[in-house]
Order: structure tokens, then C-alpha cells, then sequence
């Protein structure tokens, strides 16, 4: 709590709530708004809470299910907390058949992680894609938006010190 110029003490605001507020009043009545409202909350918070679709569907008077399912729809839109450095591994063929697998393990095991996920630390979430794109790299991943390729396990873990 701060007290003001009026001598009253006030409770400070959570700036992520102030600039969620703002991109809900910027939206309401604008037809499509839930898509790039959801994409601009996200921005905010680094994923979607509950409470945040809560709010996005009362500031826009839709029914939480309705923001629920274009949340999980999507592909794009995450419902935990993600790690500062997102990890992808393609699996697709070229890069399955140039050795991927090991490449994966070698990384969740670094990581400590069993599965595709975030550390406790977030400081990294493992995802796996089935293409990069980049399959004259084979095996590939990204960190974040930079691409990595001809990637061994030890390489990989090499690459991964650089995104401490």
C-alpha cells in the first residue's frame, strides 16, 4: 500500500492487470476481437490463466467456454507458464532419420525433464515440431528464433549454454 497526495492509502495496482484492462476497453464492440485479444493478454502474462479468459469473456460478454475453446483451438495460445527460452525439436523425417531422438533425450535429460515441458526454473520449455523447415539442417531445433542445425546431443547441449 502507497499513500497519495490525498493522504489516503491505496493498494498499488498489478501493471499486467492495468494493461490487461486497457486492451479489453480497446476491443469491446470490435467484431473478431477475441482471437487478437487473446493474443495481446498473452503478451501480457506469457500465457493465459484462468482468471484472465475469466476476465476476456466478461469484458467482451461472451461465455467463458466460448474463450476456453479458442484458447485450446489454437495452437498458439498456452495455458501453463512457459519457460524464457522455448526449445523446438523437429521430428519430422529428415531430421527423425539424421537422429533427432537421441538429440531430444540428450536435451530432456539435461533438462530434467521426462516429457515436452517447462523446467521449474522456466527457464526453458521443450516442445517438439513435426518441421522446421530447415531440413538440409537435419537434425534441427530452435531456441527461441534462432535455428540450430546438424545437431549431435553434445552439440545440442552446447547450444542450449548459450541461452542461460
Amino acid at each position: 500500500m502507497s499513500a497519495c497526495c490525498c493522504g489516503n492509502k491505496h493498494a498499488k495496482e498489478d501493471p499486467k492487470q492495468m494493461a490487461l484492462r486497457e486492451a479489453i476497453a480497446r476491443y469491446q464492440g470490435v467484431a473478431g476481437a477475441l482471437i487478437p485479444l487473446l493474443q495481446e493478454a498473452q503478451e501480457i502474462f506469457g500465457y493465459l490463466p484462468g482468471e484472465v479468459m475469466e476476465e476476456i469473456a466478461r469484458g467482451l460478454g461472451l461465455p467463458f467456454s466460448k474463450v476456453f475453446g479458442v484458447a485450446t483451438f489454437y495452437a498458439q495460445f498456452h495455458l501453463k507458464p512457459r519457460g524464457r527460452n522455448v526449445i523446438r525439436v523437429c521430428t519430422g523425417t529428415a531430421c527423425h532419420v539424421r537422429g533427432a531422438s537421441p538429440l531430444l533425450e540428450s536435451i530432456r535429460q539435461a533438462l530434467g525433464l521426462k516429457d515436452e515441458g517447462t523446467t521449474e526454473d522456466l527457464r526453458y520449455t521443450l516442445e517438439t515440431v513435426a518441421c522446421l523447415g530447415a531440413c538440409g539442417l537435419a537434425p534441427a531445433m530452435m531456441v527461441n528464433e534462432d535455428t540450430h542445425g546438424r545437431l549431435t546431443p553434445a552439440k545440442a547441449l552446447e547450444v542450449l549454454k548459450q541461452y542461460q
